[in-house]
């Protein structure tokens, strides 16, 4: 089959490898779509994944068509979409709940071959079968939006909250879909790329700058979203945070990025300081969410390229052109 290899650092091709074959819990997926991440130019970077050359692909769904001698849950045929989360569901990070903090922890895509493919092998238990009225090839959103569901359970938000998210490309703009359904008083972006505030603004953003100076909130924002991973916009971030208000750390920043923090302040006015990481029980409730059209997939959905052009959309998505970006096997 034809698929994507991240076969060094910096270094991605498309070639040819071989079939896979399922276990017996496991199921084959034709790839339908499989969206790009920042997770995948951190591998391209050499961080992340421990060994390469990786099949990368984490963001995916497609059809069943061949399924393992155990496997009663889904049939050939069936349309799903595959979390990629891999836990070993026996550390101690497993047995207090946090899967995703999981000390063996991997990922298809990252650590096993991903969907950046014609196929791709997945475990029975992480595909959820998709309703019939969704489009298979949009269906790689729900991974995203399985994140971005993971970091409202750790800001568990409240009604009438001001919230301010740095960044809109994907994610960001996910975090401010799920902000206005969560009953946030005003959700305001800041983004340098004008093509991507305006299309903040397509999507009903309460304000959108360049700079959160040019927004009127002089005492802060009660909750402060990064979904860039640059150390400028977290470093600006942590300084926004109103009173008692809380700063997430959802994008994903390289290993060697720092900030300062002013622990006197974090102490006397009560902020918090919190990460998202991954999915955690969250995937079922996304693709319900997704099925539920919570997303455009025509407005997150920028560019669709074919699989052989996998390399340069890396370097698109490298560039910030666009929103999400998926290949088509």
């Amino acid at each position: 089959m034809k698929a994507a290899v991240i076969e060094s650092v910096g270094r991605a091709v498309v070639t040819e490898v071989p079939d896979p074959a399922p276990g017996p819990r496991e199921v084959v997926v034709e790839v339908a779509a499989c969206g790009l991440c920042g997770t995948d130019l951190h591998i391209l970077q050499g961080e992340f994944a421990p060994e390469l050359p990786i099949v990368p692909g984490h963001e995916f769904a497609g059809e069943v068509v061949g399924v393992g001698a155990l496997v009663t849950e889904v049939a050939i045929g069936d349309q799903v979409a595959v979390d990629p989360s891999l836990y070993c569901h026996e550390c101690r990070q497993c047995r207090n709940g946090h899967n995703n903090l999981c000390e063996r922890w991997a990922a298809i895509g990252v650590t096993v071959p991903g969907g950046a493919a014609q196929y791709a092998v997945a475990p029975v238990a992480n595909c959820v079968r998709l309703p019939e009225h969704v489009r298979t090839q949009d269906a790689a959103l729900v991974e995203p939006l399985s994140c971005a569901v993971r970091g409202y359970d750790i800001l568990q938000s409240r009604l009438g909250a001001h919230v301010l998210i740095y960044g809109s490309g994907t994610m960001g703009l996910m975090m401010l879909e799920l902000a206005k359904r969560t009953g946030a008083a005003s959700v305001d972006v800041v983004d340098l790329n004008p093509a991507r505030l305006e299309t903040a603004r397509l999507l009903g953003v309460s304000g959108s700058a360049a700079n959160a100076d040019e927004l009127d909130r002089p005492r802060g924002w009660d909750v402060v979203i990064d979904a860039t991973g640059n150390a400028a916009a977290i470093q600006d971030g942590l300084e926004r945070v109103a009173k008692a208000g809380t700063f997430l750390q959802f994008g994903v920043a390289d290993y060697a990025t720092r900030v300062t923090i002013d622990p006197y302040r974090i102490y006397n006015q009560e902020i918090t300081i919190t990460g998202s990481m991954a999915v955690l029980r969250s995937y079922e409730r996304a693709a319900e969410l997704f099925a539920n059209g919570v997303l455009d997939p025509d407005v997150f959905i920028s560019d669709r390229l074919p699989l052989g052009s996998y390399p340069q959309a890396l370097e698109q998505f490298a560039a910030g052109v666009g929103r999400k970006i998926v290949v088509v096997p």
